[in-house]
């Protein structure tokens, strides 16, 4: 069996959509992918809506916190994705040797609730698809 990889998603505010991708990942990458999200300015909480919309897909990110991320966090894991917040190039010391992956998903704090349905639906889909390519690797 392969060993499972520590994925690391990252976003400004570790408030909405790494929330988001972290739940995904704890919810269908169970054996695969263990996972942790943090902000490059923390907001200190989990937005509301994203909780909602959440709640919506059957997950409950409700208990998650929104952490700053750390020199240790990027040392744990073995990818670092971010969420439209900056370059993984940029943000990862030029020692990380992990994969890197910008996806560049639309912050939809401050905007319509449908916008929050269509950034969930998005990380939904590119998390299942992270999985599916470590559970065939």
């Amino acid at each position: 069996m392969a060993e499972i990889k520590k994925i690391l998603f990252v976003c400004i505010g570790n408030s909405c959509r790494s929330q988001m991708a972290e739940g995904f990942a704890r919810k269908f990458g169970e054996g695969v992918i263990e996972a942790k999200s943090a902000g490059v300015e923390a907001s200190g909480i989990v937005n509301l809506m994203a909780i909602n919309a959440m709640k919506e897909k059957g997950i409950d990110i409700s208990s998650q916190s929104s952490t700053q991320i750390t020199d240790e966090m990027l040392q744990w894991a073995d990818v670092v994705i971010t969420l439209g917040c900056c370059s993984a190039d940029e943000l990862c010391p030029v020692e990380f040797d992990g994969r890197k992956e910008d996806w560049c998903v639309d912050d939809p704090l401050g905007k319509a609730p449908e916008v929050m349905l269509t950034v969930t639906d998005e990380i939904e889909e590119r998390v299942k698809k992270l999985i599916d390519e470590f559970r065939n690797s």
